[in-house]
């Protein structure tokens, strides 16, 4: 008598492995500095993240950047695993330091940045790997949308990731074109507990437009007064972003 045997966990359907990444944000002072961190990372770092393994890079810098006194410059790498974070240490020692000698160099009265920033992210369930986005438009005038949205608590932050995974907030985004890039948690930051996604768009006037659709879609006038998902953002920290000439996003 012969017997069959069901393998269960043969049958269950396997999540798609998510992703790590590490946005580091340069604060800088001058708009001379500013290229001069622009050429370290389009001469040097770039190319030997890409010696290492490392995919597509975006280097992003905020639209206000030249009359901000704080001036940003967003690089968004995607890592293999979060192993990597070591190797992005080394690849910036033993080979961006080589090809970028008056950057490593530069003494301390002089320093190309007034302090670097790092986040590290898991994407979301229900995009686990990041998109490079469909644009057609001139590349300086597209415009990346970066969202950080922190929770009060713990257990509220939680709830608006829920929203935006098993809520459907990623499928809305999705059906109204907003070109997402990602969409992750926040491992380890600043302003922890947070979210953090980015989208993206032909021009501002895009951007606009696609906004004006989502507040007045009837699917999210109906989500967003669902009871568990209340009060689940404290703070909405929104960056408008143009491209660097030289990112690969």
């Amino acid at each position: 008598m012969c017997l069959l045997v069901f393998c269960f966990s043969c049958m269950a359907v396997k999540a798609e492995k998510r992703e790590y990444y590490e946005i580091k944000v340069y604060h800088v002072k001058t708009n001379d500095q500013v290229k001069q961190v622009d050429q370290f990372l389009q001469n040097a770092y770039l190319p030997a993240l890409h010696k290492s393994g490392f995919g597509k890079i975006g280097v992003f810098h905020p639209i206000i950047n030249d009359t901000a006194v704080d001036k940003r410059i967003y690089v968004f790498i995607p890592l293999k695993s979060l192993g990597h974070l070591d190797k992005l240490e080394d690849v910036l020692v033993n080979d961006a330091s080589i090809a970028a000698e008056s950057y490593w160099n530069a003494p301390h009265t002089a320093a190309p940045y007034a302090r670097i920033e790092s986040i590290v992210l898991k994407a979301f369930a229900m995009m686990p790997k990041m998109q490079a986005p469909s644009l057609t438009g001139n590349k300086t005038d597209r415009v990346y949308e970066l969202r950080s949205y922190e929770g009060a608590t713990e257990r509220l932050y939680r709830q608006k990731v829920k929203m935006f995974n098993e809520g459907g907030e990623i499928a809305l985004f999705k059906r109204l074109q907003f070109n997402a890039v990602f969409y992750a948690e926040v491992l380890a930051g600043s302003h922890m507990p947070n979210l953090v996604y980015m989208t993206s768009f032909n021009n501002i006037a895009e951007r606009d437009a696609h906004w004006k659709q989502f507040g007045a879609d009837p699917e999210w006038n109906t989500l967003k007064v669902i009871p568990e998902y209340l009060n689940t953002v404290s703070k909405n920290d929104t960056v408008l972003l143009n491209p660097a000439e030289f990112s690969e996003l």
